[in-house]
């Protein structure tokens, strides 16, 4: 099963459960959890290929989606669900394909939709990084700088190496692999899911377009959309403080 963090809160209110995105790990939600869990227990999850979690070959949205089934199959209730990019497809394919599993959910500026960009270069940064010559994170942050990622995202990267076994805690093989699946969203899921569904976007990225909302009503119709003034799409880590404050609204109500 997915290695998970958990965050204890109140134990008769519905769990939330936190999948994050592409290069990211539980940790990375630590600020987040910690304060959703003054309300509610919260169970943020390494995702296959990342963090502390199993290798496989395979990184597919019904793959991470039974993974993040079995999460919750094991906490003996339904949870809300919480995904960001890639975690946020993972969350809807679970959504569409195990709705008895989801009170309700959320999805972190991301649609259910292919995508264009590729995430290659991001790869190929993070390889070309000399782990063996590594004493701090600090070196790996600037190895990063001199192959061209943005400094927002260099410090984001290196919370998925591991300096005492210089190693990233990643599978960059098999992301590599199967980033064409990562891009894309399963067209033969079942659906649609009928439950509370907040699609929360930041105002400064492109992942969330108008032209998409006729997809997303088509599988979520009761579907929701919020956008964070000033966020990009690392819109939790942009505006945590709002972030937040628009979870917990939402997760109120039910």
């Amino acid at each position: 099963m997915l290695n998970t963090i958990r965050h204890d809160g109140p134990a008769d209110a519905t769990p939330l459960l936190i999948a994050h995105g592409l290069f990211g790990s539980g940790r990375n939600w630590g600020a987040v959890a910690k304060q959703i869990a003054q309300d509610r227990p919260v169970i943020a999850v390494d995702m296959r290929n990342h963090g502390n979690s199993f290798r496989a070959d395979e990184h597919s949205y019904p793959a991470m989606a039974a993974d993040l089934a079995r999460v919750i199959e094991a906490e003996g209730r339904p949870c809300h669900v919480l995904g960001h990019s890639m975690g946020g497809k993972a969350s809807m394919a679970l959504a569409l394909s195990r709705p008895e599993l989801v009170a309700r959910l959320i999805v972190g500026d991301i649609a259910p939709v292919s995508y264009g960009h590729t995430q290659q270069d991001f790869i190929d940064a993070m390889r070309s990084v000399d782990l063996d010559s590594l004493t701090r994170r600090s070196e790996a942050e600037a190895q990063l700088a001199a192959a061209g990622v943005p400094k927002s995202l260099q410090s984001f990267f290196t919370q998925s190496l591991d300096i005492k076994e210089r190693a990233w805690k990643l599978n960059l093989d098999a992301l590599e692999a199967e980033m064409a699946k990562i891009l894309s969203f399963p067209e033969d899921l079942t659906g649609p899911f009928e439950g509370p569904t907040l699609f929360l976007s930041g105002s400064e990225s492109d992942y969330m377009r108008p032209e998409y909302r006729a997809r997303i009503k088509l599988l979520f119709p009761h579907a929701r959309f919020a956008k964070l003034q000033g966020a990009g799409h690392w819109l939790h880590a942009d505006k945590p403080r709002e972030f937040i404050a628009t979870v917990q609204q939402f997760l109120d109500r039910g």
